[in-house]
C-alpha cells in the first residue's frame, strides 16, 4: 500500500511507487508567491527514504550519517481537520482555517487583502470571492479550505511528493502519513512535511526553513 511512514528520529519511508518530483514557487514582480509548479521528475525506486533532518548529503534522499543526533520528535496534531478548523466567513462560499498545520507559504495574501479579511465580506463581492478561492486552492498545507453550499471543494491534485526548492515536501493526492509512534494523521489532499529538520511542528512544515536559510 502506498504511504509515508516516519522513522524515529530518522527519515520518511515512502512506499508504493509514489512519484517524486521537483517543484518551485512562482513569485510576482512584487515578490508575492502566486503559484507553485512542477519542474521535473526525480528517479526513485518503488520504496525510498527521504531526508527529514535537513543535513543529508544526498538530499532529497536520506543517508544514515546526515540524521545523526537528529531530534525528530513529532508534535503536530493528529485530530481531524473538521474537529480543529475555524470558519473565517462566507455563506454560500465558506472559508475555513486550521492554523496549526500552516506552512506559511504565503499564497493567502497580496498587497490588497488576505484570506482572513476577505472571508468577512465574500457574500458582497463576487470578484473578491473568486480571488479568495484561488488563494485557498493554492494553500499547499491544506490549512485553508473552502466549501460551496456546505460541500468541501478540493483542487484536483496528483498523487505525488513534490520537493520544494529550499523548502518542504509538498505531499498531494491523499497519501497516508504515519508517525513514528504509530499514530496516523488524517489522510488529506494537501500536506506540507518538514524537510529542514527544524520545524517546531514536526513532521509538518511550519515555515522555519525560511528563517534558517535552508537550501536543498
Amino acid at each position: 500500500m502506498a504511504g509515508i511512514e516516519i522513522e524515529p528520529n530518522g527519515a520518511y519511508i515512502v512506499s508504493g511507487a509514489i512519484p517524486l518530483v521537483r517543484v518551485h514557487t512562482v513569485y510576482s514582480e512584487q515578490d508575492e508567491p502566486i503559484e507553485w509548479l512542477v519542474d521535473d521528475a526525480i528517479e526513485a525506486p518503488e520504496t525510498y527514504r527521504l531526508c527529514r533532518c535537513g543535513n543529508c548529503s544526498m538530499k532529497p534522499f536520506a543517508d544514515d550519517g546526515g540524521c545523526a543526533n537528529f531530534d525528530g520528535t513529532e508534535s503536530a496534531p493528529t485530530e481531524s481537520y473538521d474537529d480543529r478548523a475555524k470558519t473565517l466567513g462566507g455563506t454560500t462560499v465558506t472559508i475555513r482555517d486550521f492554523r496549526k498545520i500552516c506552512s506559511h507559504a504565503g499564497f493567502c495574501a497580496n498587497r490588497i487583502t488576505n484570506v482572513w479579511k476577505a472571508a468577512k465580506v465574500l457574500d458582497d463581492d463576487k470578484a473578491l470571492q473568486e480571488q479568495t478561492v484561488e488563494m485557498v486552492r493554492r494553500c499547499p498545507s491544506g490549512a485553508l479550505t473552502y466549501s460551496v453550499d456546505g460541500a468541501v471543494v478540493e483542487p484536483d491534485l496528483p498523487v505525488q511528493i513534490g520537493v520544494e526548492t529550499d523548502g518542504p515536501y509538498r505531499v498531494t493526492g491523499g497519501i497516508p502519513v504515519t508517525r513514528a509512534d504509530g499514530q496516523t494523521f488524517e489522510t488529506r489532499n494537501r500536506v506540507s512535511l518538514c524537510r529542514c529538520g527544524q520545524s517546531s511542528n514536526k513532521p509538518l512544515c511550519d515555515g522555519t526553513h525560511k528563517e534558517i536559510g535552508f537550501t536543498g
